[in-house]
């Protein structure tokens, strides 16, 4: 097994937080109603992706009917429809959709972990379970060894990702970094540039707070750094730059 085989493996098995694996587990007794012949996940969700990716994305948390049920990032509702497009669109995905864990869809230089890896309740984890949970990403992060771009969807997976680059020395301060749509930030020598975009919410894509547009520009612009070395433009640490 690789050693991201056997990280996937050890978040399947965690259960350090009780109000999750409650949860989890209950969402996966009950089911919806337009899921009831499903057999949910209702476990801790690993990552998805290329081993060899350039390009990390981090997402929140499992829904608890997505990727609780399906066993994978961003699967199985309607955050995951619009992100993989864009993906997809961006050369990232080999097709638009991620339906289920056997679909057969491939993500090629891209990788995708969260936050937190139970579904939580309200779709609100406690600080306590993002800090039990970040070990998992600080560990996924050391074991893709290409990564030239991290892409963060939504402020709790920017703070989640800061706060790993905090604890590790990577950064002095995470009060130099503000969220924003669109923001780029230098993170030190030879670390990721980081790419900021609201969160694929159905919220944020309902209300046009997040159009396929503007999801599609973090995409494009992903890929524009990983293939013409853009990031050179870059300013210094925690000064933030709008994607043209």
């Amino acid at each position: 097994m690789t050693r991201l085989a056997v990280l996937d493996q050890q978040i399947v098995e965690c259960a350090r937080c009780p109000r999750l694996v409650d949860y989890r587990q209950q969402v996966a007794h009950v089911k919806r109603r337009s899921y009831q012949d499903w057999d949910y996940w209702g476990r801790p969700v690993p990552g998805f992706g290329d081993p060899k990716a350039q390009v990390l994305l981090i997402g929140l948390a499992p829904g608890a009917h997505g990727a609780n049920r399906t066993g994978r990032v961003f699967t199985g509702d309607r955050s995951g429809d619009f992100l993989y497009r864009a993906l997809y669109q961006a050369g990232f995905a080999s097709q638009p959709e991620s339906t289920s864990r056997t679909d057969g869809l491939v993500l090629k230089n891209a990788y995708i972990g969260a936050a937190v890896r139970c579904a939580p309740p309200d779709n609100k984890p406690t600080p306590e379970e993002f800090r039990h949970c970040r070990p998992w990403l600080e560990q996924e992060i050391a074991l893709l060894p290409n990564l030239r771009v991290v892409i963060v969807l939504g402020r709790l997976a920017f703070d989640s990702y800061l706060r790993v680059l905090k604890e590790q020395g990577l950064i002095e301060s995470r009060s130099k970094f503000r969220f924003a749509h669109g923001r780029q930030f230098h993170t030190g020598q030879a670390q990721p540039i980081l790419l900021c975009s609201y969160h694929p919410s159905q919220q944020n894509t309902s209300t046009g707070r997040l159009t396929a547009q503007m999801l599609q520009d973090v995409m494009d612009h992903a890929r524009s750094i990983i293939e013409t070395n853009v990031e050179t433009n870059v300013p210094t640490d925690g000064v933030a730059t709008k994607l043209r």
